[in-house]
């Protein structure tokens, strides 16, 4: 299956895609990454591509989940400092009830990221040390590894009362800056990412409105199609790299790309990004839609596309040998990304086991 996007949509994808090109090149995002200083957030709001996906309502310029993951392809293909990007994606649907503010993360880009654990689907209900409780008028615990939490002006904060049914919690609204919240800042491998620990000491909130539990199993489902749409950017930039590389680079004095193993290995990532642009897509407007194969769409797409990203990149690295590796090479970007991307909020192997139960059982002839 082949998935066809609209004359809309095509226009979107190809003017993001030179805006990208413009304002987000390679160098550009090296030298961001050297000084840990980048504007790209800033000009991403300033430009209007933030609004993208959401509806007037809430501030946003139209479109839906779709849009978004056309958004996270060319992010992903561009190796942009995506991450507060994808967290105010999760977290604005929370502000539904407060409309004013979902306007200003989409319009004035005062980005909020949603505290939960990036290693792990948005819906695994606290526990432990991962959980945050409401108590005496304030919010309590240690969220690890919150994406973008330390370039957030909000954090959308999913707490546990007293009494609550397991499965359900209930959104605050926290301001990252105040005084009884800390973060301490992770560094990744990914670089064009960030992640904080979040640390809540009594800090006061703002109940929101709405169901918690929904909030958070939408935001999984969502999640897996962005993360999966930002493999696929990656993985089809690898592929361009590896083809233009087996080009230039020469053995024997014939270039690389000659070589029968080399063309099997480049055949089999243009396979694996094709297939994966239909199962990306397709999960993306399956979970618009709120069907109920969409937990099922979005799985499959969380859990292949980013495990085909992943042997992708190692593919890539393979091809252009050491070199790939290095700092000045583009490779690296879009490498460590896509080894990211495997991880980021939950593996393929945790998205297969939910595809797995939710399949029905065959019994065998």
């Amino acid at each position: 299956m082949r998935w066809e996007l609209s004359p809309e949509q095509d226009m979107f994808r190809d003017s993001f895609r030179e805006w990208l090109a413009d304002c987000a090149a390679p160098e550009s995002v090296r030298q961001w990454l050297d000084s840990d200083v980048s504007p790209f957030e800033d000009r991403l709001a300033r430009d209007g591509w933030l609004g993208v996906g959401f509806g007037e309502d809430l501030g946003g310029q139209g479109g839906g989940l779709l849009d978004l993951a056309l958004a996270a392809e060319q992010l992903g293909s561009a190796a942009a400092p995506g991450g507060s990007w994808l967290a105010a994606v999760l977290a604005v649907p929370a502000l539904a009830g407060r409309p004013d503010l979902a306007a200003a993360v989409l319009e004035r880009g005062e980005y909020a990221a949603l505290a939960v654990t990036a290693g792990q689907p948005p819906d695994v209900p606290g526990a432990g040390d991962n959980a945050v409780r409401w108590a005496d008028g304030g919010l309590h615990g240690t969220v690890p590894a919150v994406l973008a939490a330390d370039r957030a002006s909000r954090l959308v904060v999913p707490a546990w009362e007293d009494g609550q049914a397991d499965g359900c919690c209930t959104l605050f609204l926290a301001d990252p800056s105040g005084p009884a919240v800390s973060l301490r800042r992770r560094r990744l491998l990914d670089r064009t990412r960030s992640a904080a620990d979040v640390t809540f000491a009594g800090a006061p909130g703002e109940r929101l409105d709405g169901d918690g539990g929904e909030v958070l199993a939408t935001a999984a489902l969502r999640a897996a199609v962005l993360v999966a749409a930002d493999s696929l950017g990656a993985a089809g930039k690898m592929l361009d790299l590896a083809v233009g590389y087996g080009h230039q680079r020469t053995q024997f004095g014939v270039p690389i790309g000659s070589f029968q193993a080399v063309k099997h290995a480049a055949a089999t990532m243009l396979v694996s990004v094709e297939a994966s642009r239909s199962i990306a897509y397709f999960a993306a407007a399956s979970v618009e839609q709120g069907g109920g194969e969409a937990p099922l769409h979005a799985a499959t797409a969380k859990a292949q596309v980013t495990a085909a990203a992943e042997q992708a990149s190692d593919a890539a690295l393979t091809m252009h040998g050491a070199i790939g590796y290095t700092w000045e090479h583009d490779l690296q970007l879009f490498y460590k990304r896509a080894k990211l991307n495997a991880y980021l909020y939950g593996t393929p192997r945790v998205w297969n086991e939910r595809l797995a139960s939710g399949l029905p059982l065959v019994p065998a002839p």
